[in-house]
């Protein structure tokens, strides 16, 4: 909590950056975070507000030693332990989703593997402290970005170490480079309000949208320590904590850097301020100690293993990161032309092919079972090397089925006339309006369309534009991809 004085400075900041979120590590650890959408399986329910986490009451020790957190709209999150091997992690992150989804059955209640809500408004049904703060404060910008991140968005993050002395460097470039070639091939969230947007993923447009400050990626141009701490003296305060229990949102645009300088009517910033703050910081890959990988759209069981093994092949073997480095540094898409085209764009589609074969050949090297490996090989032949991703497939079927159920996944509860998609602009800071991407009554978007900023650069999210067209609510049941199962690093 704040102090009356300041006795926090930027030599402090620097030195507390290297040791924390830096600290040279040869364990090669691998950790995983897989979050699902939840919704209801009763016709006429909505999930009301602690209905999920009471559903999950019983279940706080998993077989596989997963944590077991909520977002605020419902989402469930899983946290593996660290593991020495991918292999490990993701049997573990099974062995704990099988579980949950077993417990949260018994209450009619299921969960879905999207990056983004294709149907339902935003609504808070976890709440508390920290997050009626973190509302406050993207309120205070005017759009409705902030409650799509936090009510409507799921995704895969992937924990990798930092690497030894040597390492940090090049892991760090290699992590931000991979990341448009990642969310390209990963790409699960076209839809929203029941119709196409225009972006393959639009749970990361959504993301680089609501503030820049915390969300964009961090410039690569310097080494990575000075580059975290000049990020988190640019990005805004969100909220500082007054008591365990109070948090005040800062809506005035104050900057971490400016706090520590001026303070504020509620004092001048500690040590653990600065660290809370680093919390509320939302970048593509963020540095915690380890590596965090924050870019992959969620996805369906059991394609959510396929990122975790690619990302840390291409990162923890040596012959594979050369190749990855060397495909990456030809690819010039943006992040955002990624969430926009997916795979459509030349270069990333050629990018992820390299990628892929890259991490196949290692999946030998780091002892990857071969059930894991052969699901890596097949969801490369599935959509990588017909240069597609599983926004494809969303989009396919809702022009399969206009007159059908978004997707049968997604059961009654997510067909609600009581949500009106006519009347509610999903948009965080619009999209363009290129309607389906692939299939229906809109061109199949390529790279001319999006942004142009390279990676790394601090982009300001999609365009201002109108409302995408209006288009059927519904969609048809799945034509490629296998279907839902039955079902930390923290």
């Amino acid at each position: 909590m704040p102090t009356p004085t300041r006795h926090l400075d930027l030599e402090r900041v620097q030195v507390l950056v290297h040791e924390r979120c830096f600290p040279p590590s040869t364990a090669a650890l691998v950790g995983a975070e897989i979050e699902w959408l939840s919704h209801s399986l009763q016709r006429e329910h909505d999930l009301g507000c602690g209905e999920v986490e009471a559903a999950l009451g019983g279940t706080s020790t998993l077989p596989g030693g997963s944590s077991l957190t909520f977002e605020p709209g419902g989402q469930v999150e899983l946290s593996s332990a660290a593991f020495s091997g991918v292999a490990e992690a993701c049997q573990a992150l099974g062995r704990d989703a099988s579980a949950v989804r077993a417990a949260l059955a018994e209450h009619d209640i299921g969960l879905v593997g999207m990056g983004l809500d294709p149907l339902r408004p935003p609504r808070r049904v976890i709440d508390g402290p920290r997050y009626q703060a973190m509302a406050a404060f993207f309120d205070a910008d005017g759009g409705r970005g902030g409650s799509t991140m936090m009510c409507s968005t799921a995704a895969i993050q992937v924990n990798l170490d930092i690497g030894g002395p040597e390492a940090v460097g090049r892991r760090w470039r290699l992590a931000h480079a991979l990341g448009p070639v990642l969310v390209a091939a990963f790409a699960n969230s076209p839809l929203a309000a029941g119709r196409p947007t225009g972006w393959c993923s639009t749970r990361m447009a959504t993301w680089l949208g609501i503030d820049p400050s915390r969300t964009s990626p961090v410039n690569q141009s310097k080494g990575w320590t000075d580059a975290w701490v000049d990020y988190a003296m640019a990005a805004k305060v969100m909220l500082i904590r007054r008591s365990p229990e109070d948090f005040v949102p800062v809506r005035n645009g104050l900057s971490f850097g400016e706090w520590m300088a001026r303070g504020h009517e509620l004092g001048y910033p500690t040590v653990s301020d600065f660290e809370y703050h680093l919390t509320t910081l939302f970048p593509p890959v963020r540095p915690r100690g380890w590596l965090e990988l924050r870019y992959i759209d969620a996805l369906p069981d059991p394609w959510w293993r396929v990122p975790v093994v690619v990302a840390t092949c291409l990162l923890d073997d040596d012959e594979a990161s050369s190749v990855a480095a060397d495909a990456t540094a030809r690819c010039q898409a943006s992040w955002l032309e990624a969430a926009q085209c997916g795979p459509a764009h030349p270069e990333l589609a050629q990018a992820a092919e390299t990628c892929f074969d890259a991490a196949l050949a290692a999946c030998g090297r780091l002892e990857v079972d071969e059930p894991t490996a052969d699901l890596v090989a097949r969801y490369r032949d599935l959509y990588v090397a017909r240069h597609r991703c599983p926004a494809d497939d969303r989009l396919d079927e809702w022009v399969a089925a206009r007159d059908g159920s978004v997707i049968t996944s997604l059961d009654a509860s997510w067909d609600q006339t009581s949500h009106d998609s006519r009347h509610w602009d999903w948009r965080p800071y619009g999209a363009p309006d290129d309607r389906a991407r692939n299939g229906g009554d809109g061109p199949r978007s390529g790279p001319q369309g999006a942004g142009t900023q390279e990676a790394g650069t601090q982009e300001a999210g999609p365009p201002e534009t109108g409302p995408p067209e209006t288009g059927p609510s519904e969609n048809g049941s799945p034509q490629t991809g296998p279907p839902e199962e039955t079902a930390s690093w923290t």
